[in-house]
């Protein structure tokens, strides 16, 4: 670090010269809010009089005056944690321009603006006096594709529709179907997690009642489990795939809804349906 000496007629360095301008603006806008806060105080007398809207909103705009006087404008916007929503929309939905009144901004309302943007889940706006508006934005994750009423739509972590989200880019998330997949649609790919290398495989998986799923795999092969006890099931299949490579044998389906037994359907061509009896086994087998 270079110290400069400074003598007693030579002037200020730019900088600190700029520190202290800035000073004094955010001690003037200090004082602004102040006689703000006890103008409200005072409005609040009103509230029985129908006059009380009006007052508010002209105390509101001489402050917000006020502060454009003390050059307390907005002069740039921070966007955090933005991604998938657009830069443009945002700002569009913001609705300050370069030097309105940073007062005069109302942040309940943007809010709301920005919490209707396409992928915004939900937004966080400030203002850092004396010419910042800070954004903070938690985007939807993609969680899967539901296929209802001959469409396809992204739905977030919730289970929610994402609006504006185009299917097509994101082939690789999970297809579910059913009128009532997307809620349950956490909870399966939660079960599914824990098997790994046969969750690679799923291609598809299908809402039955909104009481259980069949799950679809890339070989073609169905897996119908169980109302009650999915987990259980899925851990079991995969146990038999591991030791018996069990999707790789000339099967259609694999039925997991009887506790004691496994059905297997194979093509008509092959034989009937096989059934294999297995142990009963609990839900840590």
């Amino acid at each position: 670090m270079r110290f400069v000496k400074r003598g007693k007629n030579d002037p200020m360095p730019v900088r600190v010269r700029r520190r202290r301008r800035m000073q004094r603006r955010v001690m003037y806008a200090g004082a602004v809010l102040g006689v703000f806060a006890m103008t409200l105080a005072g409005v609040t007398l009103l509230i029985r009089s129908g006059e009380l809207d009006g007052v508010l909103n002209a105390v509101q705009m001489r402050v917000a005056n006020l502060g454009a006087d003390l050059n307390l404008t907005v002069q740039s916007v921070e966007v955090e944690g933005r991604e998938r929503a657009d830069k443009q929309t945002i700002l569009s939905a913001l609705g300050v321009r370069r030097g309105s009144p940073i007062l005069a901004v109302d942040l309940d309302a943007a809010k709301m603006r920005l919490e209707s943007v396409a992928w915004v889940r939900s937004a966080a706006i400030e203002r850092l006096l004396p010419d910042t508006i800070h954004i903070r934005l938690v985007e939807d994750t993609p969680l899967a594709i539901w296929q209802h009423d001959g469409k396809f739509s992204v739905i977030n972590q919730e289970g929610a529709i994402i609006p504006g989200a185009n299917a097509g880019e994101f082939p690789a998330l999970l297809q579910v179907v059913g009128a009532e997949a997307p809620h349950a649609t956490p909870d399966l790919l939660e079960m599914m997690a824990g098997e790994q290398d046969l969750a690679h495989h799923v291609t598809a998986a299908v809402r039955v009642g909104d009481r259980r799923w069949n799950i679809e795999f890339d070989n073609g092969v169905e897996l119908i489990l169980p109302e009650d006890g999915a987990d259980a099931a899925w851990r079991r299949l995969a146990s038999l795939d591991r030791s018996d490579r069990l999707l790789e044998k000339s099967i259609t389906a694999v039925d997991m809804r009887l506790p004691d037994r496994l059905v297997l359907r194979v093509p008509p061509d092959v034989s009937k349906s096989v059934i294999k009896k297995v142990r009963p086994t609990g839900p840590n087998t």
